[in-house]
């Protein structure tokens, strides 16, 4: 499969580990390893240099659905850095099971899946159906760390090395 080369390929860099801003602090792991299950912390969108993009703010009245359907994407990319970092070859997920998506919404935005889209459609894409498709959650929520737009958490299988 070789994600990575596919991942170069579509011209996408992992971010490096994310920093806490000033006045916060990151008490948890990234990902978290139990037998052949791996368990991805809520991630955000990434810069490459480990910098947290945003964008920030309520969905749509400060972001638009589509620049956080944008965030949902890179928030893959962040989770595969943290994933790379942790398994070392992203060709050992064998399977996305469960994703958790979370939309920093106005009160009563209805479309908290649309956006979510974003993150479901990249890793679909990028590992194929078999291996990527995945059982999802998708919901509005009054606020998210750091007033980010999008975070998701996720659950995976992982292959023996």
């Amino acid at each position: 499969m070789h994600i990575e080369n596919k991942l170069d390929e579509l011209g996408f860099v992992l971010p490096e580990a994310p920093e806490p801003p000033p006045g916060f602090q990151f008490a948890f792991e990234w990902v978290r390893i139990r037998g052949s299950r791996l368990y991805a912390s809520g991630h955000s969108a990434q810069l490459p240099d480990g910098s947290f993009a945003g964008p920030f703010g309520k969905v749509p009245s400060q972001v638009s659905a589509d620049a956080a359907c944008d965030a949902a994407r890179l928030t893959a990319l962040s989770m595969l850095g943290s994933i790379k970092r942790a398994i070392g070859d992203l060709d050992r997920i064998g399977a996305w099971l469960m994703v958790n998506g979370m939309v920093n919404a106005d009160n009563g935005f209805p479309q908290s899946t649309v956006v979510i889209n974003g993150f479901s459609d990249f890793v679909t894409q990028l590992f194929g159906p078999e291996v990527g498709g995945h059982a999802r959650t998708a919901v509005g929520y009054a606020g998210l760390p750091m007033n980010n737009a999008v975070v998701v958490s996720a659950e995976l299988e992982i292959l023996p090395d």
